[in-house]
């Protein structure tokens, strides 16, 4: 019994690592989705990373659902249109897995990134 306890908490562990680091920001997003009608939210950047957003969001959406994100990185022009997927909810606080950045805008995102605070979990 105890090998299968250790051997528990060490997969616990590998399920808590993030394969991207995730940093400070704070911006406006918007989010477009599909509930009883399209629809076009208002929400706030909380974090960042490579492959992923962080949002404060006051809005019902499910663990999969694909939605579209409109944000401007601060200090930059360009708006960006960015597809993503709900990977998870806790209240209001929402992540978002990015579908569908252009290698123009992977390198901005990096760019950017190093610019702001590394969070701490």
């Amino acid at each position: 019994m105890p090998a299968s306890t250790r051997q528990s908490a060490e997969s616990q562990m590998d399920r808590r690592r993030r394969r991207h680091a995730r940093y400070r920001s704070n911006f406006r997003v918007a989010v477009s989705h599909l509930g009883n009608h399209y629809q076009t939210v208002e929400g706030h950047c909380r974090d960042l990373s490579e492959a992923g957003i962080g949002i404060l969001l006051a809005a019902e959406l499910e663990n999969g659902e694909v939605v579209s994100l409109s944000f401007s990185l601060p200090g930059s022009l360009p708006s960006w249109e960015v597809r993503t997927v709900v990977r998870y909810r806790r209240g209001y606080q929402y992540g978002f897995e990015f579908l569908s950045l252009t290698s123009e805008q992977q390198e901005s995102l990096k760019s950017y990134l190093e610019t702001l605070p590394l969070l701490a979990y």
